[in-house]
């Protein structure tokens, strides 16, 4: 073992040590909090998962310019010979994650068992574990990196059981991060990979071996080096724009030619990288000649990222304040009608729908409730419709709501039929709800 691992191996945590609050970020589509100087990736397994970082770290070279975390299901209370194991396995220096520790390039940091770690500003955080049932270690991580990293955080999910990972790399992808699954006919255990590639979240899914090619491919593109982002966003120009809007709206009906230039660049760089293309005109002449890359562009400008009861605040002002002046003098049999824009799939329409019930209490059987939710994407809509979503949901909803107003499905949470009663039309989820 090299002196940097050696010396790596005593800043273990101590249980009484403060810790430094990383909160993860919702990958809700704003800019990220901090742009990382370099590319910090989040590596997520669960079991199988060594296996598949083995393989990945023989064909990844030793000096890439990026950082490396790897979170991996981890049983509490027992020590873990992770760092070890890893060390064999790369000329990388390897860490174990100390709380404070700053993630440096060509590092690899290994989380501690019995902890939950966030990153905040290029910092490493970590947090006891409270609940283990309820744990989501991957997706915690994740979030937190996509908040702190932007367009530099990058999101691998190797194999494991479960969805843990699937929401955090859609929070990276809606940060203008890239993500990667393990290919599931390589994976041990193919369910955390699977669930990712289901959900949209992916951009490529490919054995890890190919993976670790791929990253070092991508860690010499200007969309991750620090300095060449914004040489690049001046290279896409507005007549490149145009005419990406055009190809947009003649397959889609959309058009985008009002939306926020720099979010619109950033989608635009982000799918340059993925293709190893670095020149906008050439680009275009890809947009022109893949229709499937047009829809692509399309899924990444919209972000469709969310989660329920996102901001939690908002919904406590929805119970406090608002419902009660809807319903303040509100004849008996009229109804309460709510529109959600902009919808995605569907977590913000039933999470507002859950509160307003849990606030009617048992005037709830007797008040006729409607929440017409509506968005652009149709996939999305598809998804809104089915109201089925994965476990990871228990990291969001509390266990009284789950309960309450949901059902198990085939390992999924299934929105209750007592709960939403909805008929839809194209571009149109429409709920009629009852208690």
């Amino acid at each position: 073992m090299s002196p940097a691992k050696k010396k790596s191996a005593q800043k273990r945590p101590s249980k009484g040590q403060a810790l430094e609050k990383a909160a993860p970020g919702s990958g809700d589509g704003r800019k990220a909090d901090v742009e990382c100087g370099f590319p910090v990736i989040g590596i997520g397994a669960s079991a199988g998962g060594v296996e598949a970082l083995t393989q990945f770290l023989k064909d990844l070279p030793a000096r890439t310019g990026m950082s490396y975390v790897f979170i991996q299901h981890l049983a509490p209370g027992r020590e873990s010979m992770l760092q070890e194991i890893i060390s064999r396995a790369t000329e990388i220096p390897v860490l174990t994650a100390g709380d404070g520790m700053t993630a440096e390039p060509d590092h690899f940091y290994v989380i501690p068992p019995g902890y939950d770690m966030g990153i905040f500003h290029g910092r490493l955080a970590l947090f006891p574990v409270k609940d283990e049932k309820r744990r989501m270690p991957v997706d915690y991580f994740f979030r937190s990196l996509a908040r702190d990293c932007g367009g530099r955080a990058i999101g691998i999910v190797l194999s494991g059981t479960g969805s843990d990972g699937t929401a955090g790399l859609l929070a990276i992808k809606g940060e203008g991060g890239i993500t990667f699954a393990e290919d599931p006919d390589s994976a041990k255990f193919d369910g955390m990979p699977r669930s990712a590639i289901n959900s949209g979240a992916v951009d490529m899914a490919l054995p890890p071996p190919a993976i670790a090619r791929e990253l070092a491919r991508i860690g010499s593109h200007p969309y991750v080096i620090e300095g060449r982002q914004a040489m690049l966003e001046e290279m896409i120009s507005e007549d490149g724009m145009s005419k990406a809007f055009h190809l947009l709206r003649n397959a889609t009906g959309v058009d985008f030619t009002y939306y926020k230039p720099s979010t619109i660049k950033r989608r635009i760089k982000r799918r340059m990288v993925l293709h190893r293309v670095e020149r906008t005109e050439d680009y275009i002449k890809f947009l022109q000649s893949n229709p499937a890359e047009i829809e692509a562009l399309f899924q990444d400008l919209l972000i469709n990222v969310t989660s329920f009861f996102r901001e939690p605040d908002s919904f406590a002002v929805l119970k406090e304040k608002v419902f009660p002046e809807i319903m303040k003098d509100r004849p008996p049999d009229a109804p309460v009608r709510i529109w959600v824009p902009a919808c995605s799939t569907g977590e913000e329409a039933y999470s507002i729908a859950m509160t307003l019930f849990e606030f009617l209490g048992e005037k709830a059987g007797s008040t006729t409730v409607q929440i017409f939710a509506t968005d652009v994407d149709e996939k999305a809509l598809e998804k809104a419709r089915s109201g089925k979503y994965q476990p990871n949901i228990e990291a969001d909803v509390s266990p009284e709501r789950l309960r309450r107003f949901f059902i198990r499905s085939n390992g999924d949470y299934q929105i209750g039929k007592e709960t939403s009663k909805r008929s839809t039309k194209k571009g149109v989820m429409r709920n009629r709800i009852t208690p």
